[in-house]
């Protein structure tokens, strides 16, 4: 590294742009260029090849998409080929004699006569050295590595021929220069023959050298050990065929020719690139093959399984088992053998047909419905009354599809590792012809769960152990490192079937299974135990059981012989079931704090509600996820500890103890019962902790998938929202909206954006208000500056609604104020015609709207694409905007952000995984609810978003699909085109079946104009369906079939429809008898039809009519949250919180929490003493606790109280529980425990009066600081004494520096010292000249720091990785950045690599007040800090050479 790379300003070290490069050896400037007209001329490709290569570079060109034309198999076919043929053509050439041999052997035979030389055989070069490279060009990349003899030598033609001659001449003349001779003017000739001899292997065929040579065995055995068998470099030639093919695939950035050299995009772009973008080979493969692609990517595990019909079957009653239970229609309507039915519908819908849920539940609704007639008594008042009612049950919702969608796909899991346990099954049984086990053969039938398949697998391998190693050896699998050797425990019980031993265990009188099946009380004989007639001492002693080589007492055989049985019955596949039977039923679910959470979880965190927690059934677990997913993460961090007992543990052993025993009267019989009982308390034990683990995990997948299904609903809710409705318009017109918002800034003070957003979307206009206060015509007082801008931009864009969102409280007095200039001024909306057809206009209304979506988009690479030139508010007041245009394009342009908006406070306890798959079905249920105009989503990207959520669709054949449409012209007319038209061109977008799934929900707008256009294709009526909606039209326009063909053939298949449009005629189908339509359907075609004739009813009358609810406002509660971070769990009346004061009176107080919400402390609630005034005890701008007396949710205004009595009593969240819910004699006990310790301490809390001051620790600090801004700070007391203050402030996220502050000069131990030293370095006189001066100060270096071009936001190992790749690309060049070091606050790391194979070195950069420290040298700035690094690294180079 060179002062002239590292000095700013004279050499940019990073700056790609250049074309060119610095030459180290010869110090010039030189062109970055390969080859002639700097490309990189490769000799080694076939010339035949370039209509090939031309034809990928088009394709390439065309988007890097091969064409199907060429599949990946037919470019590997072709490069064997040409590999194949090069090795042919070099074995021909070598199989002769090269001259240089042909001389050798003369020397060593005087009668063996050479023959005459052959003209060699031209060859094509090889790149390398011995390319013809023109001396006149400059060098280039390829040159970089050329030794300076090469660049000496002439170019004569002997030299070209010479190189030509290495890769072509034979044995004849390879060993010519084999003994060194001193040929001074063809030195460089010489020394490139023999780099080119040495660059080459030859393979040759020493038959050939016998014969030719005519040499005997023994002389070819010397000729073996002298010159080798020809065969040593045979990975030489390997390899360089290797290369040859890599040099084919590499791509040079500066060769545009390089594209068409038969390249793929993997050989581009980094795997994580082409998975960000979807272009690996299995993206490709999900685009191309006709299957839905949420279908594809779902069942991608089980590709391989096809079921069976009996397990079609078995699968539809699963599902239905399993979901019947939840369903709330009642036993007494006997559905469930229709429910049954609906669920075997559907999984013939989407297994066999490939239909998603979307396309399901809109078009086969009749089979989600169960409509059942039930006789009217006759009428005889009236003779045409209904002889039948109708009674229609819905029996799934679109929730129960996607359920059904997942329990397949788990039903699939479980028949494929059911499968996989029956193959090893048949596998043993293979090597093994006795093997018949009934357990197994019983068991897995039987399992309908996966924990009872995993029962049946530990079974097997439990009680098979030995064949299973069997098994593995004759499959090859037990000798190649891969197999798993058995455990210990396992080859102990191993040995004990195998040994005499396990005679005594027979000997306890019943096997695991038997009991197991006593146990579960089924029907059938009970299996009785027998007693031995010897005791179990006595059996163990004989000489039948005790093997001297095994055991050296019969009490070790007992032992061995109690623990082979307990380990019986835990694998026993039916004792599991029985254990789980008793843990679901009767299982409960306690909470234990520990040491550590004794003392962090007191009565104000948010655990407290279950630290003490006890005897919680499952059902209360099941109703309340949300706690036991606290619990669970409570756990994670060590505060508390969750356990799964058996409720009446001690009467069900009993039980199991009775099922076990036998009933025999003797000494034998009571002692080998005491044996039994041992064996079933050691298995009890083993299935305890099995069964607590997986009913704790269970417990946690269902309160997982509940919550994720409350985070569903409650996305599904704020999707069903149509636009914002103008008054007058219909429901979904687009309104015109003028949105406005003071951000984070105090009202009044700070200025407020405003953007006015077209119907469109185009944002017009956009700009600040700075004073909006409307003035007081009693107080002679005039409007601000800004009131009459605001009315003449109404006045002059007639919004339809005004929107107001920001992100504190001071947001409510915005939206009041503008409530009252439209009051006062007397501001209208758009003028509308009222049902007489009367123009008027109504007063403007102004809308608080919900910005979760704008504070993610204010600061997205999104908003700063559409809007480069806004600032962030104004962005912010887009975003708000377009909500209240359209609220469901707004959450589905997030894409996967949608995961930072929060829709239950337990969603950060949840995978983010499942979240999103559920958000994505509502998202997609919504989309196939409104449709999308497939032309807009071509000419607009804001539709375009919604494409992936159509049904049938997704991302990758959604950017297909937009792809072919715009090869096709850009526009479609008929949803038929969608599957192409070859005798148009048109090609196909998607496949038939994507196609039957996506074509109702597709629609482009009618055009009566055009012949083609068929209103059909503007409705969410189904082609399948397209002659239905015909008939329909022409019954309602009362047409025979004359007339009907008539009008078909003149105008084509829809001109039906379009008649009945034309003529306004849409009403009349309300005329027709549906009911008779679908019986008839039903009867003659076995299609069930009737709501889909009502949805052709309400298409055929109004396309696409506006399903979605109306917009929703934001109810009080949420504008509260939106508005202050809270909500009624963290913030309400009793609790006590810190408080800032903003005035202080004689008779109140005037304060403000840290949420934003004000409020005042009336003269009774400020002392118990009345003889003090509120002045005399407070100061402004004192940080105090106060209590919370009221709370006004919808004005954002609060009372407080901060009377010392009123303080002493916390707020405690009442809970209902039943008395044995909550150990309270623990509780006392902590209680007093902590007391005591805190009475040993005795320490006293320090309070300064100072607004930053807070009464924290540093974990609580760190908490606080967590929500704020980068550089904002908390003063609290040091643990160091009352001498000491710690002052804590936010170096980035997650980084917080802890600085001690040392006092002197207190007037008392409580109060602040005069002087404040940091560090015996910087000294302060007060607070606040330390926060300015130290604090901030530091602060700004670090902005400066995070904001210099240098700085990367990564880790150190990604700043590590992204210099290693840098200089990777840039081999000459050195380069460096700085990065933030977490561990050490306050400092940064700077990490430089001086060139491609220097290593990666870091120094510590410190942060201090207006200054770097770096090497103990001071830098004002930030380029200071960079020259100054760069000087030092070159002195300390200079230092090196000396």
């Amino acid at each position: 590294m060179s002062a002239r790379d590292l000095i700013e300003g004279e050499a940019e070290l990073d700056d790609e742009e250049g074309d060119e490069s610095f030459d180290e050896e010869t110090g010039e400037v030189t062109r970055r260029t390969n080859g002639i007209n700097g490309h990189l001329d490769d000799s080694s490709e076939e010339e035949d090849d370039d209509d090939d290569d031309e034809e990928k570079l088009r394709e390439v060109r065309e988007g890097f998409i091969v064409d199907e034309e060429e599949e990946p198999e037919e470019r590997a076919r072709r490069r064997r080929e040409k590999k194949k043929r090069r090795r042919e053509e070099r074995e021909e050439e070598e199989a002769g004699l090269d001259e240089e041999d042909l001389d050798l052997i003369g020397e060593a035979n005087p009668d063996f006569e050479r023959r005459a030389p052959s003209e060699p055989k031209l060859k094509r070069l090889k790149r390398g050295h011995k390319e013809d490279r023109n001396g006149k060009l400059p060098r280039g990349i390829g040159d970089i590595f050329d030794s300076d003899e090469e660049e000496d030598v002439p170019r004569t033609y002997e030299n070209q021929r010479a190189v030509q001659r290495g890769e072509a001449r034979g044995l004849e003349d390879e060993f010519a220069d084999f003994i060194e001779e001193d040929f001074s003017g063809d030195e460089g000739r010489d020394r490139e023959d023999d780099d080119a001899e040495v660059a080459r292997t030859v393979r040759r065929d020493l038959a050939g050298v016998k014969e030719a040579a005519g040499l005997d065995e023994a002389s070819l055995e010397d000729m073996k050990e002298a010159f080798g068998t020809g065969f040593e470099y045979d990975w030489a030639l390997e390899l360089q065929d290797q290369e040859e093919q890599d040099e084919q695939r590499r791509v040079d950035p500066d060769d545009p020719d390089a594209l068409a050299k038969g390249i793929e995009l993997k050989d581009v772009f980094e795997p994580s690139q082409l998975a960000e973008r979807m272009l690996t080979d299995e993206d490709n493969q999900i685009r191309s093959v006709d299957e839905p692609e949420r279908f594809q990517i779902a069942r991608k595990p089980y590709k391989h399984l096809l079921l069976t019909d009996e397990q079609f079957k078995e699968e539809s009653i699963w599902i239905s088992n399993l979901m019947l239970p939840k369903k709330r229609f009642s036993i007494e309507k006997n559905l469930q053998e229709p429910f049954q039915k609906s669920v075997a519908k559907v999984l013939e819908f989407m297994i066999t047909d490939e239909y998603e849920v979307p396309f399901i539940f809109q078009h086969r609704k009749d089979y989600l419905i169960h409509a059942a007639k039930t006789a009217l008594p006759p009428d005889p008042y009236n003779q045409g009354a209904p002889q039948y009612e109708v009674r229609a049950e819905k029996l799934l919702n679109q929730s129960d599809l996607w359920d059904i969608f997942d329990l397949d796909l788990k039903f699939r899991a479980l028949v494929d590792k059911r499968n996989a346990l029956q193959r090893t099954y048949d596998n043993l049984r293979s090597i093994s012809e006795d093997l018949h086990d009934e357990v197994f053969e019983e068991m897995l039938p039987a399992a309908v769960t996966m924990e009872e398949l995993q029962d049946v697998q530990d079974y097997l391998h439990f009680q098979h152990s030995s064949r299973l190693a069997d098994l593995a050896l004759v499959n090859g699998t037990g000798t190649n490192g891969t197999q798993r050797r058995p455990g210990a425990s396992k080859m102990i019980f191993e040995r004990i079937r195998n040994g005499k031993v396990y005679g005594l265990v027979r000997a306890f009188g019943i096997s695991a299974d038997a009991f197991a099946q006593n146990a579960l009380k089924k029907e059938g004989r009970r299996q009785y135990t027998e007693d031995p007639t010897e005791r179990p001492d006595d059996m163990a002693d004989s000489e039948n059981i005790l093997d001297p080589l095994e055991y050296t007492s019969g009490a070790q055989c007992l032992k061995a012989a109690k623990a082979m049985f307990a380990e019986e019955i835990t694998m026993s596949p039916k004792m599991r079931r029985v254990m789980r039977q008793a843990y679901y039923m009767n299982g409960v679910i306690e909470c234990f704090r520990t040491d550590k959470g004794m003392r962090k979880i007191d009565e104000q965190h948010p655990y407290y509600e279950f630290k003490y927690l006890r005897n919680q059934q499952l059902s209360d677990i099941a109703r309340h996820p949300d706690r036991f997913l606290r619990m669970l993460r409570a756990e994670e961090e060590g505060l508390v500890e969750v356990k799964v007992r058996l409720q009446n543990y001690e009467s069900f052993r009993g039980r199991l103890y009775g099922d076990l025993e036998s009933d025999n009267f003797s000494e034998a019989a009571d002692a080998w019962n005491r044996e039994r009982r041992e064996a079933l308390d050691i298995a009890l034990q083993k299935v305890d902790k099995i069964m607590a683990r997986g009913v704790k995990e269970n417990m946690k997948t269902e309160c997982e998938n509940q919550v994720a299904n409350t985070c569903r609903e409650e996305y599904l809710k704020r999707l069903d929202q149509a636009p914002y409705k103008p008054k007058g318009m219909m429901l979904g017109t687009i309104p015109r909206v003028l949105a406005l918002s003071n951000g984070t800034g105090s009202f009044g003070k700070e200025a407020v954006c405003w953007a006015w957003v077209e119907e469109d979307g185009r944002v017009l206009e956009n700009g600040k208000f700075t004073d909006l206060a409307l003035g007081d015509p009693e107080r002679n007082t005039d409007d601000g500056a800004d009131v009459r801008a605001f009315v003449e931009l109404v006045q002059r864009r007639k919004p339809d609604v005004v929107g107001v969102s920001g992100f504190s409280a001071e947001t409510r007095k915005l939206y009041k104020l503008l409530e009252e200039i439209v009051e006062s001024k007397e501001l209208r909306g758009a003028d509308y015609e009222d049902e007489d057809g009367n123009d008027r206009s109504d007063k403007l209304e102004v809308v608080i709207v919900n910005d979760e979506v704008a504070r993610l988009y204010q600061t997205s690479e999104r908003a700063n694409l559409e809007h480069p030139g806004f600032a962030p508010l104004t962005k912010y007041c887009v975003a708000l905007a377009k909500y209240l245009q359209n609220p469901m394009k707004e959450y589905a342009s997030l894409g996967k952000d949608i995961i930072s908006v929060t829709f239950d406070p337990c969603q950060p306890y949840v995978p983010q995984e499942k979240i999103l798959k559920q958000l994505e079905t509502a998202m997609v249920d919504m989309v196939n609810l409104c449709g999308v105009d497939i032309n807009d989503a071509v000419s607009d990207t804001y539709t375009a978003s919604l494409l992936p959520y159509v049904c049938g669709l997704g991302p990758r054949k959604a950017s297909q699909l937009l792809k072919a449409i715009n090869l096709n012209g850009g526009v479609v007319s008929t949803r038929a085109e969608l599957v192409g038209d070859a005798d148009q061109h048109k090609l196909p977008a998607v496949g038939p079946r994507v196609w039957n799934n996506c074509a109702s929900f597709l629609f482009m707008e009618f055009d009566s104009s055009e012949p083609e256009s068929d209103y059909l294709d503007n409705t969410r009526v189904h082609p399948e369906d397209y002659d239905l909606g015909r008939k329909m039209a022409a019954d309602a326009l009362e047409l025979d079939e004359e007339d009907i063909q008539a009008e078909t053939q003149e105008n084509g298949a829809g001109a039906i429809v379009r008649k009945l449009i034309k003529d306004d005629a849409q009403e009349k189908v309300n005329d027709l008898i549906l009911e008779e339509y679908a019986e008839q359907l039903e009867r003659n075609f076995n299609q069930r039809k009737r709501a889909t004739l009502e949805t052709i009813r309400a298409e055929l009358q109004q396309p696409y009519e506006e399903l979605r609810r109306n917009f929703t406002l934001l109810s009080t509660d949420e504008i509260f949250t939106m508005f202050t971070g809270e909500t009624r769990e963290s913030l309400c009346e009793g609790m006590v919180v810190p408080v800032s004061i903003k005035r202080v009176a004689d008779d109140y107080i005037e304060a403000k929490m840290d949420c934003g919400i004000e409020g005042t402390v009336p003269a009774l609630e400020i002392s118990d003493r009345g003889d003090v005034s509120a002045k005399q005890l407070y100061s402004q701008h004192q940080t105090v606790q106060a209590k919370i007396t009221s709370l006004n949710r919808k004005q954002l205004v609060a009372s407080f109280s901060v009377r010392e009595e009123q303080l002493r009593t916390l707020y405690r969240k009442h809970v209902e529980r039943m008395p044995d819910e909550w150990d309270d004699r623990e509780e006392r006990k902590d209680k007093d425990s902590l007391l005591e310790k805190n009475d040993v301490s005795g320490r006293t809390q320090r309070v300064i009066k100072h607004p930053l001051f807070r009464p924290f620790n540093s974990a609580q600090a760190e908490e606080y600081l967590g929500s704020q801004a980068r550089g904002d700070v908390v003063i609290r007391p040091s643990s160091k004494g009352l001498d000491h203050l710690a002052v804590t402030w936010k170096v980035s996220d997650n980084i917080y520096q802890h600085i001690d502050v040392l006092e002197l000069d207190k007037q008392n131990e409580y109060s602040a010292g005069t002087t404040l030293k940091i560090g015996g370095r910087y000294t302060y006189s007060d607070l606040d000249e330390l926060i300015v001066n130290h604090v901030q100060a530091m602060a700004r270096k670090v902005d400066e720091m995070m904001l210099h071009e240098k700085y990367q936001n990564g880790s150190r190992a990604d700043t590590e990785r992204w210099l290693t790749t840098y200089t990777e690309a840039n081999p000459k060049r050195s380069v460096y950045n700085f990065c933030i070091n977490p561990k050490y606050p306050g400092y940064f790391f700077l990490i430089f690599k001086a060139g491609q194979h220097a290593p990666v070195q870091s120094w510590p950069v410190k942060i201090v007040p207006q200054a770097f420290e770096l090497q103990k040298n001071m830098y004002p700035d930030m380029r200071a800090l960079c020259n100054g690094f760069k000087l030092l690294f070159t002195n300390m180079q200079v230092g090196k050479r000396r």
